[in-house]
């Protein structure tokens, strides 16, 4: 949008209700194809854009340019770009689940419907991580080292890329196939400092100002997730002032879309046909 352009995948019939999906680190839009194909299916306009960093011709330097504030204004441009009326249904998972946080909480009368996968309010995480009887912020102990410049790409990327084929490893990522994908995709020149620019441009400015979620929400947690805690994931309810639902999927591990596709399509669906009665 402007300067960039964001490449995207998308499904169903260009006249249904825009249900706009976005990513998480390190993936891209292909963990959703599953949803993708489920949601066009069932007559939903369905698009999961390459977001900033993650599309070439959106790749800005400097971790100035990845604040959520920036990140929200692109879904929102995508949007209306995509021309789905002046309102949409949010999916989200891992850093996705937090700009579609923060769509909801900043933009109500933009958002139809939230689906945050994995990662709840951003309150919430700021009050489990700060929680002395908790273990979130042990959990989120790796944004540290995201956050620190240039070490994270030397430790990722070097003897061909095998800290990252380590990450996703070591959280239960079983698809090679797709691992392979998208560790191509970030091996790419500039994309991996890309994508970690959204974990140093974190600041105040992710909960300053952020309201209640007054759209319809579902949000789904899976209790093998390694970097989000029950205690985060039961705060969420806290921020929601409407219709709300929390599932939890048993033994799944952080990665929902790719490890529990047909259970996340059904919640998906159910969620999105309730929200548009």
């Amino acid at each position: 949008m402007g300067d960039f352009v964001f490449d995207a995948l998308a499904a169903g019939p260009a006249g249904g209700a825009l249900v706009l999906l976005l990513h998480g680190f390190p993936q891209s839009a292909e963990e959703w194809r599953p949803q993708l194909a489920a949601l066009g299916e069932a007559g939903y306009r369905a698009v999961a854009p390459d977001q900033r960093g993650y599309s070439p011709r959106a790749r800005p330097e400097g971790a100035e340019h990845y604040g959520a504030g920036h990140l929200a204004a692109d879904a929102l441009a995508i949007a209306d770009w995509l021309g789905g009326g002046h309102t949409f249904h949010v999916v989200g998972h891992d850093w996705g689940a937090l700009v579609a946080w923060q769509l909801a909480g900043r933009y109500p009368d933009r958002v139809r419907s939230l689906t945050a996968v994995s990662v709840p309010h951003p309150l919430a995480m700021a009050e489990a991580m700060g929680s002395p009887s908790g273990d979130q912020l042990a959990r989120s102990s790796y944004m540290n080292l995201f956050r620190t410049p240039e070490v994270p790409e030397r430790l990722l990327l070097a003897d061909d890329a095998a800290g990252l084929r380590a990450l996703f490893a070591n959280t239960a990522f079983h698809h090679r196939e797709a691992m392979e994908h998208y560790v191509e995709l970030l091996s790419r020149p500039g994309a991996l400092t890309a994508a970690l620019n959204w974990y140093r441009a974190i600041d105040r400015g992710v909960v300053l100002g952020l309201q209640p979620v007054v759209a319809p929400t579902l949000f789904v947690w899976s209790t093998d997730d390694p970097a989000i805690g029950r205690e985060a994931a039961e705060a969420c309810e806290k921020h929601v002032a409407g219709p709300y639902r929390f599932e939890v999927l048993e033994g799944v591990s952080h990665w929902i879309p790719d490890d529990a596709p047909d259970e996340l399509n059904r919640l998906l669906l159910e969620h999105l046909r309730g929200a548009t009665t």
